[in-house]
Order: C-alpha cells, then sequence, then structure tokens
C-alpha cells in the first residue's frame, strides 16, 4: 500500500514552489486520512502545522523551505516515501498555558517551544516565581522570563543562554532573559511535571506581555505554565539526523 503524504506549505515563494514540483510528483491526499503530513517552510511554519493539526494524530515531516530549520530535515524531490518510511520519530508533548490578563481576561495556549513572559514598557519588569505552589523567586527584575520544552531550548531560550536540554532528559528550562537581580541569574532546571507560576509585580508601572511560541497576550497579571502530557506532537526525522541528535550536535558547535 502507498504510502498517503499530505503536503503544506508557507507563503514563501520557495516554499510554493516546492509544494507545486511534490504534488506533480506524488499527489497531494487531504490531512485527514493521510499517513504522515509533509511541511515545507521553516521551524515557524513548523510550529503552525504542529498545532493545526494536533487533534489528527498524523506525524509531521518537515522539509526546510525557509529561513530557520532546526525541526526540519533537508529538501529534496527524491525518493520521499523512502525517506519518510526510513524517519525517526520524536514525540513532543508542548507547555499549557494560562494568562491572567489585568482586564479579567483568561487566556489558554499551547506551546511547544516556549512560553514566556517580556516586559511591554520602557521598566525592567518585576516577576516573583512559584514552583508547584512554593514561591521561589520573590523578585526577578529582568527584561523577562521563560519556560522551555527541550524541543525548544534551542530557540528563544539558547539566544537568551539557556540550557539545551536532550529530549529524553524529562526537565524544564526556567530562564531569565537579562536577569538584573538576582545579578546575572541564569535560571533553573525543573522536572518536567513542574507547575511555574510567574506573578507579575507593579503591573500598572511595569507592564508584561506573555507569548506561547507566536499566540500573544499583552498586560498580565499572572501567567500559570505545565507541561501538557494529554498532548503528543509526532516529529518525524530522517536516520541519523533526529532531535535527540541535533540537540547534541548543537551543544559543540
Amino acid at each position: 500500500m502507498s504510502l498517503r503524504i499530505a503536503f503544506c506549505a508557507s507563503r514563501a515563494p520557495i516554499a510554493e514552489a516546492a509544494l507545486a514540483a511534490l504534488t506533480r510528483r506524488y499527489g497531494n491526499h487531504a490531512e485527514d486520512g493521510a499517513d504522515v503530513i509533509v511541511a515545507l517552510g521553516g521551524d515557524g511554519f513548523m510550529l503552525h502545522t504542529l498545532h493545526r493539526t494536533e487533534e489528527l494524530g498524523v506525524p509531521v515531516y518537515g522539509m526546510n523551505r525557509g529561513t530557520v530549520g532546526f525541526l526540519m530535515n533537508e529538501y529534496s524531490e527524491h525518493a520521499l516515501p523512502e525517506r519518510l518510511e526510513a524517519a525517526e520519530e520524536a514525540v513532543i508533548n508542548p507547555l499549557s498555558m494560562r494568562a491572567h490578563g489585568v482586564d479579567g481576561e483568561v487566556t489558554e495556549a499551547l506551546a511547544i517551544n516556549e512560553v514566556s513572559l517580556l516586559r511591554s514598557g520602557p521598566q525592567a519588569a518585576r516577576l516573583a516565581i512559584h514552583v508547584d505552589g512554593k514561591l521561589r523567586m520573590p523578585e526577578l527584575v529582568c527584561d523577562g522570563a521563560l519556560l522551555a520544552t527541550p524541543a525548544g531550548s534551542t530557540a528563544y531560550n539558547y539566544s537568551a543562554h539557556g540550557p539545551i536540554l536532550p529530549i529524553g532528559a524529562e526537565v524544564l528550562a526556567l530562564t531569565a532573559v537579562a536577569a538584573f537581580r538576582p545579578r546575572r541569574w541564569r535560571g533553573a532546571l525543573l522536572p518536567k511535571a513542574a507547575e511555574v507560576c510567574f506573578e507579575v509585580l507593579e503591573h500598572e508601572k511595569r507592564p508584561v506581555m506573555a507569548e506561547a511560541d507566536s499566540r500573544s497576550v499583552r498586560e498580565v497579571l499572572r501567567v500559570d505554565v505545565r507541561s501538557e502530557p494529554r498532548v503528543a506532537h509526532r516529529v518525524l526525522f530522517d536516520p541519523g539526523h533526529g532531535l535527540e541528535e541535533r540537540l547534541i550536535r548543537e551543544q559543540f558547535v
């Protein structure tokens, strides 16, 4: 039985051209009922595709037709069914964000990479951090803070000097962005099951926004974050180039 492949692409011309070429060669099955979804673009489009198709339970194989491709495989039109059959699968549980706004609204969203809090005014943010209901950081003065999954540890977390986490580590990275007090605090490693609460102090004077991947909530009072084991994203990689290997290799660049 031939593999039922569904293709999708970002709006970048190079991705749309790849979509046309691959569709001519292999056809394009509907995502509902496909054996695999092939996403053509960069990491941003890959995250969008994973979020959009999470209820289908179909594995997603990315091919890089964008500017950033850590979650993507090398692009090639040749022998795609064979590559898909041989691909290694990584299962990623996203983070669940529950953001309480100053307007009383509560926004819920899932994040595959990270949930971040960032100052949205001229002054540094003041945050209190609770872990599993216990106050661990009474005051963090910073440009922001984030909680990252292993899959997202090489993204914004790494740019903020956070650690790279192997996929099987069962931990989350809590990382400060430009911490001022405590001076040079670099964050902490937390168990995957930990529940983290970021409390915004002096929110009127020091407004803070929250983001779950690319979904933003302006002017938050509190943000609760935890891993969501009920959602499992299946991501495919070429043999020898899986996410575990990439995370290890990235540390020796």
